[in-house]
């Protein structure tokens, strides 16, 4: 339920456009990675990556190994908090 002057479906709106903007920078990302060729050498560990995973993977640029390790060390941005509570608003 949104309050003052806003319309009751104008939170829903706020979350439906930050999701939406985060769809379209990941669509960018992936296009641009897309668009390049696959690496035959792992730019981390210079270990040779399959041509299977070069043929799933197009544009990729990293073995097995050293992504998974990207990707457990990768956290999410918090993005922006568009629903802060009241007591963030008064400070």
């Amino acid at each position: 339920m949104a309050g003052g002057w806003a319309r009751d479906d104008a939170v829903n709106e706020q979350i439906e456009v930050s999701t939406q903007e985060a769809i379209e920078r990941m669509r960018l990302r992936n296009a641009q990675r897309v668009a390049q060729e696959s690496a035959r050498i792992c730019e981390e560990c210079d270990e040779p990556i399959p041509e299977a995973r070069r043929q799933a993977i197009p544009g990729v640029r990293l073995c097995v190994d050293c992504q998974s390790g990207r990707n457990r060390a990768w956290r999410p941005s918090a993005g922006i908090n568009r629903r802060g509570s009241k007591d963030s608003q008064l400070k």
